[in-house]
C-alpha cells in the first residue's frame, strides 16, 4: 500500500476552502494552496496563468460571480505518481461536475437562472505541500447546450449529462492497493500502444477489442457525444475521427497516473493533426491544429470498461478559423 493521504487532503481542503469562501476571499485561498510559480493550464478562451492569485482572478472569481450556491459533485478522485518524466511527482485527479445557479452571464453565454452543470476534470501536482501545476479542463459546449445554445448540431454520439462510474466506487479517499493501480496502468499502456498503429491489418472493431470490453462506454465531449459498445464507438467516433484527419502526430503526455481501478492522462497538446475531411459537421479546412485532451479510465479485469474524455473543441475549432463560442444565439428548438 502506497500513501498519498497528505496530497489528497491538501486538494480536498483546497476544494472545501473554495466552496466556503466569499468571492473576495478566493484570491487569498488560491494563493495559500498554490505556489507562487504554479502553472495553471485550461481550455480556450482561458490563457495559462502563473500563481494562485492570477488563476483565481482569471477563472474562479468570474465563475463564482456567475454561478451561485456552487457545489462540486465528484465522481472520480484518486492520486498517484506520474509514470512519465525523470523526476518523481505526485498528482491528485478529480472529475465530476461543478453545479450552481447560473444567475449572471459567463464569458459570452447568457445566464439561464437555473441549475446548470460544468463538467470538469482536474490534475493537480503537489510538491512541498503546495499545488505546483494544474490541468483544469472542462466542457463549455455542454454548458452552452444546457442554456439552449447548440454549438455542434451534428454530433454522432449522444450529448447527455454524463454519469460517473457504473461501479459507483470512483472516490478513493483512502489509498488503494499498489498492484491494482499497476494493472490499470498496464491496461492503459496496452490501449495506447494498440491505438498507436492505425494502419494495422485488423478491422477497427477487432483492434478495439484488444483493449476494451464489448460493452464499453465512451463518455465523449459535447459535440462528439457519448457512445455505448465497441460497435457504436467505432461508427460514431473512432471511425469518423480517423477518416477526418491526416498528418496525425502524437505529442505524448505530461502526466499519466493510476490508482486502483482508475487512471488517466493529459497532454498539452496530445495531438497535432490536419483536418482533411469533414468532422462534426464542418467541412475540411486542410489546416493543422492541436488538441488538448484529458482521458480518464475505469478498468475491469484486464480490459478497459469506461472512458471519460475532455477535448478543447473550442480551441481546436478556433485554430481552424471557426469561433464557436461567439455563436451564442443559435438556440435549440
Amino acid at each position: 500500500m502506497v500513501n498519498f493521504q497528505n496530497e489528497k487532503q491538501i486538494i480536498l481542503s483546497y476544494y472545501d476552502a473554495l466552496a466556503s469562501a466569499n468571492v473576495c476571499e478566493i484570491p487569498e485561498v488560491c494563493a495559500h494552496y498554490a505556489s507562487d510559480d504554479c502553472l495553471w493550464q485550461s481550455y480556450y478562451p482561458f490563457k495559462d496563468q502563473i500563481g494562485g492569485e492570477r488563476l483565481a482572478r482569471q477563472f474562479w472569481v468570474p465563475f463564482k460571480n456567475s454561478f451561485k450556491r456552487l457545489q462540486r459533485r465528484q465522481d472520480v478522485f484518486f492520486a498517484g505518481k506520474n509514470e512519465l518524466g525523470k523526476e518523481e511527482s505526485i498528482w491528485v485527479v478529480s472529475m465530476g461536475n461543478l453545479v450552481g445557479l447560473f444567475d449572471n452571464d459567463w464569458l459570452s453565454i447568457r445566464a439561464n437562472k437555473k441549475m446548470t452543470f460544468l463538467r470538469y476534470a482536474e490534475f493537480n501536482e503537489i510538491k512541498n505541500e503546495k499545488i505546483v501545476q494544474t490541468a483544469f479542463y472542462f466542457d463549455i459546449p455542454h454548458l452552452m447546450y444546457q442554456v439552449g445554445i447548440d454549438p455542434f448540431p451534428n454530433a454522432l454520439g449522444a450529448n447527455i449529462l454524463q454519469c460517473g462510474p457504473a461501479t459507483h466506487d470512483g472516490l478513493y479517499y483512502k489509498d488503494q492497493n499498489l498492484n491494482s493501480g499497476q494493472k490499470t496502468s498496464k491496461a492503459i499502456d496496452h490501449m495506447i500502444d494498440t491505438l498507436g498503429n492505425w494502419d494495422n491489418l485488423l478491422s477497427l472493431e477487432e483492434e478495439l477489442a484488444l483493449s476494451w470490453h464489448d460493452d464499453m462506454i465512451w463518455w465523449g465531449p459535447t459535440g462528439i457525444g457519448s457512445t455505448y459498445t465497441i460497435e457504436r464507438y467505432a461508427k460514431q467516433h473512432a471511425g469518423p475521427f480517423r477518416s477526418a484527419f491526416t498528418n496525425r502526430k502524437f505529442n505524448g503526455h505530461i502526466c499519466r497516473v493510476s490508482e486502483g481501478y482508475f487512471g488517466g492522462f493529459f497532454g498539452r497538446p496530445n495531438l497535432t493533426l490536419t483536418l482533411s475531411n469533414s468532422f462534426m459537421g464542418y467541412p475540411p479546412t486542410n489546416l493543422t491544429a492541436d488538441m488538448n485532451v484529458i482521458d480518464l479510465y475505469r478498468r475491469d479485469g484486464k480490459k478497459l470498461a469506461e472512458n471519460w474524455v475532455f477535448i478543447d473543441l473550442l480551441g481546436f475549432w478556433m485554430q481552424n478559423g471557426i469561433d464557436v463560442l461567439a455563436n451564442t444565439t443559435k438556440h435549440i428548438p
